[in-house]
């Protein structure tokens, strides 16, 4: 495993928080965001994670750069799944359009935050048992099985533990109040529908989480690569999400992509408990590659094809 110093993730914190001061500077006033906007964005994010990847390649050599671009690739590609999910549940709330981006930003910030949770655990659950291997390739195989044939995702937030409990605990006013989460109702503060919105996509990203994270750590157990590779890919989120939300009826044969690499993800960790031992990690990225590539290009040609 590559040694990262103390300084590396003291400045790519610093630069996590600065991008996003950026981005929350630049959406202040709660507009909404057109598909130029999002597509500029959206470039700016992804040309930050590839800069990030040329960092690591010289700073910690090739093969670490190839396992963060596995895994950034690997999790970029899983929030597609996410975007559609976050659809169904602004839909539900009936989010206004200029505060969705302040639900997201939000929502983007504890999504780092458990994701770095969850990377520590996993790497360290992978590293003192040896069965945790078994049995997290188990998962994702069982995960990307799910995906593949699940119908419409059950996203109804009254069904949610977390949603209902936070209902039941913090008073909330069913209606909106601008883009604030709280307000003063009747002089009493209260939850908005705004911050219930913001509690159901936590919640939801807490599931996505448990599966990118450990997809990413099925290519690598090394905590700095594994978290800077989904929190680049997360940071672009937002934007994605914007860029894709009515889009993603045209990518019918995209879920069956990413079912595809969670599934072989499991099968790589399982593998590396076995006399097969661990895949090697180009192959991991063409995998990754070919797969993404083939399932958008079969979407495109259904599409078209449909379209007659």
């Amino acid at each position: 495993m590559v040694a990262v110093p103390l300084w590396a993730w003291v400045v790519v914190g610093a630069v996590i928080t600065a991008l996003l001061a950026v981005d929350l500077v630049s959406h202040r006033d709660s507009h909404v965001i057109e598909l130029r906007e999002a597509l500029l964005w959206s470039a700016a994010w992804i040309a930050a994670g590839l800069l990030f990847g040329v960092g690591v390649w010289w700073g910690l050599g090739g093969d670490a750069a190839i396992a963060y671009f596995s895994g950034y690739l690997l999790e970029k590609a899983l929030s597609v799944d996410n975007v559609f999910v976050f659809a169904l549940l602004f839909g539900y709330f009936r989010v206004p359009a200029g505060y969705q981006h302040k639900v997201l930003f939000w929502g983007v910030v504890g999504a780092l935050a458990f994701r770095l949770l969850f990377v520590v655990a996993g790497a360290q659950l992978l590293e003192r048992l040896a069965w945790a291997g078994y049995v997290l390739g188990a998962f994702l195989v069982w995960t990307g099985w799910r995906l593949a044939v699940r119908g419409k995702p059950d996203v109804d937030p009254d069904r949610n533990v977390v949603v209902r409990a936070f209902r039941r605990v913090v008073p909330t006013d069913a209606r909106y109040h601008g883009d604030r989460f709280t307000a003063r109702v009747e002089g009493r503060r209260m939850a908005t529908l705004l911050l219930v919105a913001l509690v159901a996509i936590e919640a939801t990203d807490v599931v996505f989480a448990i599966d990118s994270v450990a997809a990413v750590l099925a290519i690598t157990t090394n905590i700095f690569l594994v978290w800077t590779a989904t929190a680049f890919a997360v940071l672009g989120l937002r934007s994605l999400y914007f860029c894709l939300a009515g889009l993603l009826r045209h990518f019918g044969y995209l879920r069956y992509g990413l079912a595809l690499l969670l599934a072989f993800a499991g099968v790589k960790l399982i593998l590396a408990g076995t006399p097969v031992g661990e895949l090697p990690i180009w192959l991991t990225l063409a995998v990754v590659v070919v797969t993404l590539t083939v399932a958008v290009g079969a979407s495109i040609v259904h599409r078209d094809r449909t379209a007659r």
